[in-house]
């Protein structure tokens, strides 16, 4: 007797960004069907998703009302029926000086307490974040703290699939996995990475939390941020320079059965374009 197996809608809110993007693509290979959920379409969040089977909830970056908007999608999950949620945290949600990270801490908090079946991630920034500054003719990476403070950055494919496995199986149910590479490593190391993968020198452009702001205030609406945005982001900048942002690198390996790919196979992968056939030890001692 032949089975045949029912393709699934999974919703992934804010869908049309890169994570979303990386997710999208990731459930697809899983063959399942992805439907990002955009603006248009949480002004009914309800209609929106009824038929999915699954939600990927996340908030647009650095959302005025996280907890609020995550408490809508919430009840809309509910009353649509849909059977399984994740929730897109992030490293270190309890962090009272970042007002960003504190509201996926409290978002986390309604999560677990919703009664639907859930399990939150909590990535770590992540390596594809640099990519823009590494494509041009003179690559550069620049940073507003300091360069040698520890991180677990990871890249976003490694997320995607984490994300499409997690809402298209039943693993992890009630779980909070940290979502880090496989190894701590500065900004300045990543440079260092990035000069093998490209054979070219990398500059390392750093300045400081307050000088970045101020900067940002000069610019006005040209820098795309309003006053609030330009706080938080500060305020994240300046934990970045006193701590850094470590990161678990066990979430991958248990979600995947493998370890995150490290910073310096990230950027072979993702500077395949322009990769010049250099890549040599990678930053745990190991050939990629």
């Amino acid at each position: 007797m032949n089975v045949t197996t029912q393709t699934r809608r999974i919703a992934i809110v804010s869908g049309t960004g890169k994570t979303g993007r990386a997710i999208a693509a990731a459930v697809r290979a899983a063959g399942d069907e992805p439907f990002p959920l955009g603006r248009t379409e949480l002004a009914d969040p309800i209609a929106a998703l009824q038929g999915c089977h699954a939600a990927y909830l996340m908030a647009p970056n650095l959302h005025s009302d996280e907890l609020g908007f995550i408490e809508m999608l919430l009840d809309a999950c509910r009353i649509a029926g849909v059977e399984r949620i994740v929730y897109h945290s992030v490293a270190a949600p309890y962090a009272p000086s970042m007002p960003h990270h504190l509201a996926k801490a409290e978002s986390e908090d309604r999560v677990r307490r919703s009664k639907l079946p859930f399990t939150i991630v909590q990535p770590c920034a992540y390596v594809d974040n640099f990519l823009p500054g590494l494509r041009g003719s003179e690559p550069v990476i620049s940073v507003a703290y300091d360069p040698d403070t520890p991180f677990g950055l990871i890249g976003l494919a490694d997320v995607g699939e984490a994300a499409a496995r997690l809402l298209t199986t039943e693993d992890h149910l009630g779980a909070s996995l940290e979502l880090g590479g496989p190894h701590l490593v500065s900004i300045r190391e990543m440079a260092q990475a990035a000069e093998r993968v490209l054979g070219a020198e990398v500059a390392l452009d750093v300045t400081t939390p307050n000088v970045w702001a101020a900067a940002q205030e000069t610019r006005g609406a040209d820098a795309g941020l309003d006053a609030r945005e330009r706080e938080w982001l500060t305020a994240m900048f300046d934990y970045y320079d006193r701590y850094g942002l470590p990161c678990g690198s066990a979430g991958i390996p248990a979600i995947l059965g493998r370890a995150a790919y490290n910073v310096e196979e990230v950027l072979a992968d993702e500077l395949s374009d322009i990769y010049a056939g250099n890549l040599g030890e990678d930053l745990s001692g190991n050939r990629a």
